[in-house]
């Protein structure tokens, strides 16, 4: 039992890593360059109120990446099931800080998993190409999912944080990578998609 555990919970990572290993760059200078980044979303707080690092350093690697040329556009895409939760308005607020223009941005405000992100920036964006920004292994994961679904992506890997603070974060993904799996076997569509927007 215990054996079939650790297959369970370790093969899917090795199969996504090694099939996506290739296709993520730490490097704005050595990245190839794409239309539009999709940056994914997450929650400038944590639970306490502290700032949450994984969000700031997503935002630090979306303005690097804008300001190397290395994408035109940025597609954030984040989680707004409730009206006092707005991921991509609060990520785009940040990233007009920093500089980028507004009219560079563009929201998604169903990215609700990972999954929905990808797939609606496809169906409803019209983007068959896109460099995805985030922690590498988060970027590793929505890849697979891209290519599973005949998107060509490459992932720009934001600065990843300390193991201390990340464990739980990390632990999660390797259950994410599962479900993955799961999701793809089972076709799972997003939960919404909606009008066409044109990102131009």
């Amino acid at each position: 039992m215990v054996t079939v555990l650790v297959i369970v919970l370790i093969v899917p990572n090795v199969i996504v890593h090694n099939a996506c290993k290739e296709k993520v760059f730490d490097s704005a200078e050595l990245i190839p360059h794409n239309k539009v980044g999709l940056l994914l979303g997450t929650s400038k707080h944590l639970r306490g109120g502290k700032s949450n690092l994984f969000y700031k350093c997503r935002i630090d690697a979306a303005v690097q990446l804008y300001n190397a040329g290395k994408i035109d556009f940025i597609l954030v895409s984040g989680d707004n099931r409730q009206k006092n939760y707005d991921e991509p308005t609060t990520m785009k607020n940040d990233l007009m800080a920093e500089g980028i223009p507004g009219s560079k941005i563009f929201l998604d405000y169903a990215g609700f998993r990972t999954l929905d992100s990808v797939v609606r920036c496809k169906y409803v964006f019209g983007q068959d190409s896109i460099t995805i920004i985030s922690q590498q292994f988060h970027n590793e994961r929505a890849i697979y999912i891209a290519e599973s679904k005949h998107i060509e992506a490459i992932g720009f890997n934001a600065k990843d944080v300390n193991s201390y603070y990340g464990f739980r974060t990390k632990s999660r993904e390797k259950l994410a990578r599962i479900k993955m799996f799961l999701d793809l076997l089972f076709n799972k569509k997003p939960k919404f998609y909606g009008e066409k927007i044109e990102i131009k």
